[in-house]
């Protein structure tokens, strides 16, 4: 297995980290989500949608 972060060999068993590989990329990974640099893309909405507020 490759960790999401580094693209690193990761080991899984025994590893308190998997799917990363160390706590450094653990935490790279955690700033990611909390700068909201994660997104799910959905549709704009229209501009005269009335449920627009």
């Amino acid at each position: 297995m490759t960790c999401p972060t580094c693209g690193g060999p990761t080991p899984w068993s025994g590893n308190p980290h998997r799917p990363f590989c160390s706590l450094t990329c653990r935490l790279i990974d955690l700033g990611g989500w909390l700068d909201e640099r994660y997104r799910i893309a959905s549709p704009r909405p229209e501009d005269d949608d009335p449920n627009v507020p």
